[in-house]
């Protein structure tokens, strides 16, 4: 099992706006969703922080995923928005081992 975790760091003060385009994808299906995944939040630390984490069996399973994403109908222009709202990000890839 592999936890795939994207990582955005926002803008001071956009919480809201990220979380409004972050449900608007999930309703589109813009974004990966498969089963388990979580979106989380911190308010912590250096600033705000947005977590999308999704578990996945393989790193092939999740790499086909994201090219269906990537290049999914409306994602471009949504990704555009959202972006705006980013400071920066990052991704981590964890292996379950327990």
């Amino acid at each position: 099992m592999y936890i795939v975790r994207e990582i955005f760091h926002l803008q001071f003060g956009r919480y809201r706006e990220a979380k409004t385009l972050i449900d608007e994808g999930m309703q589109k299906h813009l974004l990966l969703q498969p089963s388990g995944s979580r979106i989380l939040t911190d308010f912590t630390g250096e600033g705000y922080r947005l977590i999308i984490e999704l578990p996945y069996a393989t790193l092939a399973d999740y790499e086909t995923d994201l090219k269906k994403e990537l290049g999914g109908t409306g994602w471009k222009d949504w990704y555009e928005k959202f972006k705006a709202l980013i400071r920066y990000s990052e991704r981590e890839i964890m292996k379950q081992v327990m």
